[in-house]
């Protein structure tokens, strides 16, 4: 074990984490697949970053709202198309407009900000806006507040938007007729509706909402960052978080589950003696299928860039000391979605989210180290007497930690690591293991420095 104490101000803090999984189905692609990836030579099943990342986001964002955890009473964000429908929500309810009005208002004023909406007469996306766009939860509370502070100048201006808005798209549908019938060019010339101007939201509305949608003190944006090209001059956050696709250490098998579905009816019918009311009705499930799963110990990666917080919170509004506190309540909530979290996909079929890692790894230095390269050569589960490595979770370990040892000589910048374990087997292990370059801890907060 290793003592040296972490260096101070290191920038990076690098996550390293092994979890074995059993029949799951985290994540999948366009047609129900599991995700994959070759690598080594050999497929791996994959758990892709943006899954996780959902997941720990969550994770945080609930725990905050509840009152717990590092950030509770903490403001944070939501990623949705419904900022219209959330701010006529608002305006319905806490301000007593029509609903229709609302509605009608509240996409007017975001979408003369720049935001770009559904086509008007598709009733299932006319509201929502074509781009998710990831924004502080009470910004659709702010935009209904400034509204309603000037309904009058807002609605006057509305009513001529919409107005415009409806003559352009005539004019528009009228002229793609006229193409399509091969109409005579009239006698006097129409107004092109490329040219119809609408008319541009009070400045006062426009920097309103800009500032609704601005990350301002959502601890989430600063944490895994934004983009939003409709709006320029609505500020991008570059995220202080990266995170790797997570993937098996070994080559993957998948499953294709066959299953059957119970007609309880049907049962109770047989059950009863009764089926004789329905002699066609042969013996079988009510519905059959097949559902992919996938096992294995997987290698997943973050790492959190402490300056590039701070520098976000900072830009947000925050005084240096408020970063500075914030900041370290962010790290440690991070790092305990990081452990903690889990995506959610087929989670009562499967009980996935009761996982818990095998290792977690973390250690402080000047730059991110991915250590993904341990597992390219794919770990053989064959016993140990058959040349083999043996299970998968411990070999991984034993790879991981060789090679945290081995990097840890020949950069002074890292810190030494420190691992936390939920597997008695695995902590056995720690303790028989030489020059590791960890130290053993027994709970996630003691994972930051």
């Amino acid at each position: 074990m290793n003592d040296n104490s972490p260096p101070t101000g290191a920038q990076f803090l690098s996550l390293h984490l092994l979890e074995t999984l059993v029949a799951v189905l985290p994540v999948r692609d366009e047609n129900g697949a599991p995700k994959s990836i070759v690598y080594g030579g050999v497929e791996r099943h994959m758990i892709t970053s943006q899954a996780r990342r959902r997941a720990e986001r969550i994770h945080s964002r609930d725990r905050a709202n509840a009152g717990r955890g590092a950030l509770a009473g903490r403001a944070t964000g939501i990623r949705t198309r419904e900022w219209a429908l959330l701010t006529a929500r608002e305006l319905a309810s806490e301000h007593g407009w029509q609903q229709d009005e609302a509605i009608r208002t509240a996409r007017a004023v975001i979408e003369a900000t720049g935001l770009k909406f559904g086509e008007p007469d598709k009733k299932t996306v006319a509201n929502l806006t074509r781009v998710l766009l990831f924004a502080p939860a009470d910004a659709g509370t702010r935009i209904a507040a400034h509204i309603a502070e000037h309904a009058e100048t807002v609605r006057a201006w509305t009513e001529e938007y919409v107005a415009a808005q409806t003559a352009a798209a005539a004019a528009a549908a009228k002229k793609k007729r006229g193409r399509k019938e091969k109409e005579a060019v009239p006698e006097e010339p129409e107004q092109d509706p490329a040219e119809t101007k609408l008319p541009a939201v009070p400045g006062e509305t426009r920097a309103a909402v800009l500032t609704a949608l601005a990350p301002r003190d959502a601890i989430d944006i600063a944490l895994y960052g934004r983009f939003l090209a409709e709006i320029a001059d609505s500020p991008n956050v570059d995220g202080a978080v990266q995170s790797s696709h997570a993937f098996t250490v070994h080559e993957a098998e998948q499953v294709d589950d066959f299953y059957a579905a119970a007609d309880d009816a049907k049962l109770d019918r047989k059950k009863n003696a009764l089926d004789f009311l329905e002699a066609a009705d042969d013996a079988g499930a009510g519905m059959t299928g097949y559902q992919s799963l996938i096992s294995g110990t997987f290698y997943r990666h973050a790492v959190l860039d402490r300056r590039r917080l701070r520098r976000n919170l900072q830009a947000a509004g925050m005084s240096e000391q408020e970063a500075e506190e914030v900041s370290v309540a962010a790290e440690a909530e991070f790092v305990t979605a990081f452990v903690e979290a889990f995506p959610e996909a087929k989670k009562n079929s499967t009980a996935s989210t009761g996982s818990l890692p095998v290792l977690v790894l973390a250690f402080d230095g000047e730059r991110p180290y991915n250590y993904a390269a341990v597992f390219q050569a794919p770990i053989d589960e064959s016993p140990l007497d058959k040349s083999g490595e043996g299970p998968a979770g411990p070999a991984a370990v034993k790879r991981l930690l060789k090679h945290h040892a081995f990097v840890s000589r020949r950069r002074p910048d890292i810190s030494a690591g420190r691992v936390l374990t939920y597997d008695p087997q695995i902590d056995e292990l720690l303790h028989t293991l030489d020059d590791t370059s960890v130290t053993a801890v027994t709970g996630i907060e003691e994972l930051t420095a």
